[in-house]
């Protein structure tokens, strides 16, 4: 009877049965040739209006189904936990790839209902792996970046091949409706900066995969778990004094990291009309770098005091840690102040395009810097809660890939 029994079940696979057939396209095969069931690599693309027809249940809010099931790749870092929250509260299905510990992702579970915020154990340099993490997904938005190398990922690997690879498996899964690349103000091919060229190489593998993929710019991002202000503040708290590269006259336009998240999301709820464009997302007001110190300063009740440090001397300082980067066995200290990249990049303006679409176009207005996102820095006035803690401690794991 055993026999029987499996005789007739080889047979029904070999003639593909419905359900099974349904199974084996929601379950993907991994094949080098094939992503999903007999379905040929590069044959789909985005849908060209929109969202399309999503299933929605509910008023909008957090226990409600807006239809959209999310890959957020980046999720555990800084604007990843802002952006999963938002999602979340509109009913949004969030799937978070991670590469650490199982601990990673947990601070985002909360932020949704039982089964909302999925967390999937994956490899960024392994196609099956994204593939996987992909395969219930109909939209796709990516935030890895990074802001200094490791001996494991370079600026080009992080920024540029995995922003490429993300967006050829989007290409040929066939199901996606929308792919977001977030990349940074001031990206271009021409900028002295390596990682503003290995972003803008990301943004133009990404619109030659997907025309229709929408590129979101964002400024410096000022919030809780920022990488500026922060580590100003916890410097000045150690030694005294804040180094100010060139006089700190760098004209820049930092923006309140849930704003970005806030415009990421509103792009995902249009009828397709930011398909297929930049968007520069930069706060309300232009700050010099000297004056955004001195907001810092005022935050956290220190008398401000500066050295002026000029940029060639600011870059041999910092040259050391990417000349030995390679070479030495041991891992290398993460860069905070005296980041040799971020000092190329501050050596020029980096504010918002005269005509480029911005936060308007949208339909948000960006908060100011000036009050509520900055005033998280109270932890480091003296005696504070958290007073003495480092910069890494403030920072998941996750936060760089």
């Amino acid at each position: 009877m055993q026999a029987i029994t499996r005789k007739l079940g080889h047979q029904s696979l070999k003639h593909h049965s419905p359900a099974i057939s349904s199974f084996k396209s929601l379950y993907p095969l991994t094949d080098d040739h094939y992503y999903g069931y007999l379905t040929p690599r590069f044959a789909s693309n985005l849908a060209t209006g929109g969202t399309g027809p999503l299933i929605r249940k509910g008023t909008g809010g957090r226990s409600s189904v807006s239809g959209i099931v999310a890959t957020v790749f980046g999720a555990t870092g800084f604007l990843g936990r802002y952006l999963v929250q938002q999602l979340a509260k509109m009913g949004s299905q969030v799937l978070v790839p991670f590469r650490g510990s199982e601990d990673s992702p947990r601070h985002l579970k909360l932020m949704g209902d039982l089964g909302q915020i999925v967390p999937m154990k994956y490899n960024p340099r392994d196609e099956n792996s994204v593939k996987a993490v992909m395969a219930k997904a109909n939209v796709v938005i990516n935030l890895i970046g990074r802001d200094y190398e490791t001996r494991n990922y370079s600026f080009d690997e992080v920024n540029h091949h995995m922003a490429e690879q993300f967006a050829m498996i989007a290409k040929e899964h066939g199901g996606i409706m929308r792919f977001i690349q977030v990349s940074c103000l001031g990206a271009s091919p021409a900028s002295s900066s390596r990682l503003l060229r290995a972003k803008a190489a990301g943004e133009e593998a990404v619109t030659r995969e997907l025309p229709e993929a929408t590129i979101m710019r964002p400024a410096v991002m000022i919030g809780t778990e920022d990488r500026i202000l922060n580590p100003w503040a916890f410097f000045t708290k150690k030694y005294g004094f804040l180094p100010l590269f060139g006089g700190g006259s760098t004209k820049i336009q930092p923006v309140f990291v849930a704003d970005v998240a806030a415009a990421i999301v509103s792009s995902l709820k249009d009828n397709g009309t930011s398909m297929g464009k930049v968007y520069e997302l930069g706060g309300p007001d232009i700050y010099t770098m000297h004056d955004l110190a001195e907001l810092m300063f005022d935050m956290i009740r220190e008398w401000p005091r500066y050295v002026n440090v000029p940029f060639p001397i600011a870059k041999a300082i910092a040259s050391p840690r990417e000349f030995l980067l390679n070479k030495v066995p041991t891992p290398m200290p993460v860069p905070t102040i005296f980041n040799l990249d971020a000092i190329e990049a501050f050596a020029t303006d980096n504010v918002v395009s005269k005509d480029a679409l911005t936060f308007e176009d949208l339909g948000l207005a960006p908060h100011k810097v000036k009050g509520y996102p900055v005033e998280f820095l109270i932890q480091y006035r003296k005696g504070g809660p958290n007073y003495g803690s480092t910069v890494s401690e403030k920072m998941s794991p996750e936060s760089y890939p």
